[in-house]
């Protein structure tokens, strides 16, 4: 059939689904001839997975036929002696994007509202949207920071759940211990606050929150985590999130049967028994990180404080210009149009190249 014959399909949609933005993943790095074309837009891990990581996935590999554990049994109580919670606490998912859609369809109903710093995580309006929840975007303050107070103040009856992204994705900077507790003391207590943390290894400040201390300390908290960054499984997709039980359970209850397939699990037991060999690599990437973030303040790069695995450049209405010409010299990297740029660190020859067409940019422009 030609398009010019297709009929329109009578299927019924959603009518919520006008109103969902599409999620934009980080593109592939272009090839150019000569030149070795790196990909930074998507804050993957450089490293390939650890010898004994891989060995998990092949001998897992030999059970494909079977379905996986629904109760993901073992990674539970591996992540349950590792943080020190009951089992009965920790709800796994195929990713922490996963186990986020499922934190907001148990505890909105449509109409109801979730509110979170803006810009922020790109899928956070998906997933509320998706739900038939309204979104409350609250803005960044000046230093690409929550604004934790202008969050509160948002909240109403209709609030059901508040996300909180430290180290916030895409700009960098992670909220304050004693800001957050704060901020937690006006929350009424039937709002559920979930501290998302995918990039908390890579964090070096002293006053970064231990989110684990506050949830103990608050039924109405729930903290997410994920296997994709640090350990470098963003290709096997699994995430968790701890909260007290009444709401794990519930977590569980919303997840897909058999989502997290027995090779993620087996490839996260072993990423944590592997940890110190990754923190190596974590080390490596903080170090990285901050020479980038030097480079660019020198050249006069208004940098927010950098504490996940990227930076971001505020180039606002020359966002996409710039991409463009990174894309050009074989640099993919991730533009959010009218706002600015995130580049993950990645590998050195990519950093060089960053800092390098960083610089000329700055200097084609005064």
């Amino acid at each position: 059939m030609t398009e010019e014959t297709a009929q329109p399909n009578p299927v019924r949609l959603r009518t919520t689904l006008a109103g969902v933005p599409a999620y934009t993943p980080g593109k592939p790095a272009a090839p150019l001839e000569g030149v070795t074309a790196y990909k930074i837009s998507s804050n993957e891990n450089p490293y390939p997975p650890l010898p004994s990581v891989l060995e998990a996935v092949r001998e897992a590999a030999g059970t494909i036929n079977r379905y996986p554990d629904m109760g993901v049994t073992g990674l539970t109580a591996a992540l349950a002696e590792r943080l020190d919670v009951p089992s009965s606490h920790v709800a796994t998912g195929t990713g922490s994007v996963a186990v986020l859609a499922q934190l907001i369809n148990i505890t909105c109903d449509p109409g109801d509202e979730v509110i979170y710093a803006w810009r922020s995580f790109e899928a956070y309006p998906i997933v509320v949207a998706l739900a038939g929840a309204s979104p409350v975007q609250v803005p960044l303050d000046a230093d690409a920071r929550h604004d934790l107070d202008a969050m509160a103040e948002a909240i109403t009856e209709r609030t059901r759940l508040i996300l909180v992204c430290t180290p916030n994705n895409p700009t960098g900077p992670a909220v304050r211990a004693d800001e957050l507790r704060d901020f937690l003391a006006k929350v009424p207590q039937d709002v559920l606050v979930v501290i998302d943390e995918a990039y908390l290894e890579f964090t070096t400040e002293d006053t970064v929150p231990d989110a684990l201390a506050i949830y103990r300390e608050h039924p109405n908290v729930a903290v997410l985590r994920t296997f994709s960054k640090a350990y470098g499984l963003a290709g096997l997709r699994v995430g968790y999130a701890v909260a007290h039980e009444e709401v794990a359970t519930a977590l569980r209850k919303a997840a897909t049967p058999f989502g997290v397939s027995d090779l993620a699990q087996e490839a996260a037991i072993a990423s944590l028994t592997a940890y110190d060999e990754l923190e190596v690599r974590v080390k490596e990437l903080v170090g990285e990180r901050e020479r980038v973030v030097a480079a660019l303040r020198e050249q006069g790069w208004p940098v927010p404080d950098a504490q996940g695995n990227f930076v971001w450049l505020p180039l606002r209405e020359d966002a996409v210009p710039f991409a463009q010409a990174c894309q050009e010299r074989g640099l993919t990297v991730r533009p959010f149009a009218g706002e600015g740029v995130r580049c993950t660190i990645g590998e050195t020859e990519a950093s060089d190249r960053l800092i390098e067409i960083c610089g000329e940019w700055l200097t084609q422009r005064t």
